[in-house]
């Protein structure tokens, strides 16, 4: 970095909410299994607390050292459903309250991994692991959840879509007396990505090494202050200064995480560069699409400008590092952006439109709050339809929704922290229960056989 990159990152660190979101260490979990649930979890608490017992000091070491704000430090660790299923148990809360108890005496904020790859088809295992989610959830404070269940070359595995329906309803209503925040560390994906640093989805994928470090960035902010004055200007230029900005943010990410890699001894993984946004001001992915001349995100031509946001990033990401991994785009969390928040309370946002604008862009529908008297089947059929968005475009897609006991549309619910404010939304009220009910798998489209 020269001395100009380096008085602009202070800039955007000072001013523009630059941050590095999440320094996130994946552990293999594969050699932990032994057949039976004890000595498992034994050895899992065990691991974890070994590889990570720095991973919190050497954060704030970096972060004290370059005057870089790392917001989160977190784990991720190998499917819970794959580790535990040979100890033979239906149950599989516990293992849930043994990652708990890891993550908190080391120290981070969220560990990822109870979590279960169903695209295909269930074991009987797979199908205990996913009913004892909602307890799972119920019983512990940091451990985050996510199931696959779609992937383009697979298909969707409606069995799996219909069952999921269920959970995160009894998920949230097991922690009713919390707003259902249970359901706000569930997330279910079609084309789930193994390196992913960002929560509810992390999980430590079966293709990746015993320990690795990534860094998760993000910066909304720097990239709305770079084309706010910009009025009038074509949206190619508008996309080459979001790709130069995109760079500066990735290379900075870059730095800190092999500075983390090299003092933790672990190898380095990925650098995930997604605008992921907070509730604070200044800090909105909803407010960059409107800088591109958008009176309020949700009207006609929000999918298009999320189009060129999302590539542009990636683009400029791509071009600064040569690990960029995980979700790398733009996150359009609705209680976590202040401008999404504001959009969905003018009723300029609404459900369908934020289904279209995960056609292009990193994740899904995330954190989308819903009347807790929605229908099962009707979150059933809300995961279906993004599954089949993932599943036919080739990309990650995700579906995390919390149907909040009590509420319903008009209501706000608050999560707190960077979970944010969620005004309930309205869905469709025609029934989805016989589309549901009928199981089975909806095959893989034709181009998902390039063999």
């Amino acid at each position: 970095m020269n001395t100009r990159e380096i008085l602009q990152t202070i800039d955007m660190i000072k001013n523009q909410c630059l941050d590095i979101r999440t320094i996130t260490m994946g552990i293999s979990l594969r050699d932990c299994a032994t057949g039976d649930a004890v000595s498992t979890r034994q050895r899992i608490k065990e691991k974890i607390c070994r590889k990570a017992e720095n991973l919190v000091a050497v954060g704030e070491q970096i972060e004290s050292e370059f005057g870089i704000p790392i917001v989160n430090k977190r784990i991720s660790v190998s499917p819970i459903s794959i580790i535990a299923e040979s100890c033979g148990v239906t149950d599989y809360a516990p293992f849930a309250v043994t990652l708990d108890e890891a993550a908190k005496e080391v120290g981070v904020d969220f560990i990822g991994g109870f979590s279960a790859l169903v695209q295909k088809g269930m074991t009987d295992g797979d199908r205990n692991f996913l009913l004892s989610i909602p307890e799972a959830l119920d019983r512990t404070q940091l451990v985050c959840s996510s199931v696959n269940v779609a992937t383009t070359r697979a298909g969707i595995n409606m069995d799996a879509v219909a069952l999921m329906g269920r959970m995160v309803k009894e998920t949230a209503q097991r922690t009713a007396d919390r707003d259902g925040i249970g359901a706000a560390k569930l997330v279910v994906f079609a084309n789930a990505v193994e390196d992913n640093p960002f929560m509810a989805g992390a999980f430590h994928g079966m293709g990746e090494g015993e320990c690795v470090v990534s860094v998760g960035v993000s910066g909304p902010g720097v990239v709305s202050a770079a084309i706010s004055d910009m009025k009038g200007e074509p949206f190619d230029k508008i996309a080459e200064t979001i790709k130069k900005t995109a760079f500066n943010i990735t290379r900075m990410g870059e730095l800190v995480a092999r500075e983390a890699s090299r003092r933790l001894g672990v190898e380095f993984g990925i650098v995930d560069l997604s605008l992921a946004p907070t509730p604070a001001q200044g800090d909105s992915v909803a407010h960059i699409l409107e800088a591109m001349g958008l009176e309020r995100t949700g009207t006609h031509g929000t999918t298009a400008a999320l189009a060129l946001l999302n590539d542009a990033v990636k683009k400029g990401g791509i071009m600064a590092s040569s690990h960029v991994g995980g979700l790398s785009g733009a996150f359009i969390p609705v209680s976590e952006d202040a401008g999404m928040i504001d959009a969905a309370r003018a009723g300029a946002l609404h459900l369908d439109k934020l289904e279209a604008m995960t056609c292009v862009c990193s994740v899904g529908l995330d954190m989308i709050a819903l009347p807790g008297d929605t229908p099962a089947e009707t979150i059933s059929a809300i995961i279906a339809d993004e599954m089949a968005i993932g599943m036919v475009n080739c990309k990650t897609t995700a579906v995390r929704v919390i149907p909040v006991p009590g509420k319903t549309v008009g209501d706000e619910v608050s999560f707190g922290g960077l979970l944010g404010t969620a005004p309930i939304m309205a869905y469709n009220t025609c029934s989805s229960a016989d589309f549901v009910a009928r199981g089975g798998r909806i095959p893989a489209p034709v181009h998902a056989q390039r063999n």
